[in-house]
């Protein structure tokens, strides 16, 4: 027997909606002004006469004709049609990232600043409403924020994720919560934070997040890889979805409403 339980409330659903449209322009706009410079530095200066680099997307020439050349660590690969150079034989582009991944999908660097500035900014607004609403109606600390139960039990939990055996009910299990919590109350204000130290009227404004992040080609570093481990929680997010029933996950985040099984914790238990 199973039976629908409300779930996600009005706020998280258009939340939850609007940061995923959000950070999928925010990506691949991003991807566009990478493009401008496909390069990746430690520290405040970067350039031709600094040897510290940690990630080079190039194309180079050999005698079989341009190669694509990530270099990363020091480490050099070839990653032709991927990254440096990719697209058919006859019409060849030599950019970091390829063309299908990017907003525009030509090259136009102001309009992607300007598209990512934007959904920046969208962003931001919806984090701060989320947060207003979360805290008024408790659910950040309710819902997500990982007790002391969830963390001894997080080991089964992986472990029955890592197996496909699902144990979802009206509130979120240990795994969900240590997710969403380390991206909404980490990856994401990091995210924030490295973007606007990248800003020169924000340094002049805030000097301090430059001495924070050690630099602003530190900074623009960490904002690559956080935008890296965003990805990786959206593939592993969908994955589950797909894992644990797509219907049913996706009722949840459209209409609230989730089907469950018969371990739904009662209003007393909830209280706990």
């Amino acid at each position: 027997m199973r039976q629908l339980v409300y779930r996600q409330s009005i706020w998280t659903r258009i939340t939850h909606w609007t940061w995923a449209g959000c950070l999928v322009f925010l990506l691949m706009s991003g991807l566009q002004i990478f493009n401008a410079r496909p390069d990746l530095y430690i520290g405040q200066q970067s350039g031709f006469g600094f040897d510290n680099s940690v990630l080079r997307m190039s194309a180079v020439e050999t005698p079989t004709g341009p190669k694509g050349q990530t270099e990363l660590f020091g480490h050099q690969f070839d990653t032709t049609g991927v990254f440096g150079v990719s697209g058919p034989v006859s019409d060849r582009q030599f950019q970091g990232f390829p063309s299908a991944l990017t907003v525009p999908s030509y090259r136009d660097l102001a309009t992607g600043r300007v598209i990512h500035f934007f959904f920046a900014w969208l962003l931001v607004g919806t984090l701060l409403l989320w947060l207003v609403a979360s805290l008024l109606n408790g659910h950040a600390w309710r819902d997500l924020l990982p007790k002391g139960r969830d963390l001894r039990a997080l080991p089964n939990d992986l472990i029955s994720h890592l197996q496909f055996r699902f144990s979802h009910g009206q509130r979120y299990n240990p795994l969900q919560k240590l997710s969403y919590f380390t991206v909404i109350f980490a990856l994401l204000p990091l995210m924030v934070l490295t973007g606007l130290t990248m800003s020169p009227g924000m340094d002049a404004a805030w000097p301090w997040l430059l001495e924070i992040f050690g630099g602003r080609q530190t900074a623009r570093s960490v904002h690559f890889a956080v935008a890296c481990l965003l990805v990786l929680f959206f593939l592993v997010h969908i994955a589950m979805v797909v894992a644990a029933g797509p219907i049913n996950e996706l009722r949840s985040m459209i209409t609230g409403w989730y089907r469950a099984g018969l371990d739904v914790e009662s209003p007393s238990e909830k209280e706990k």
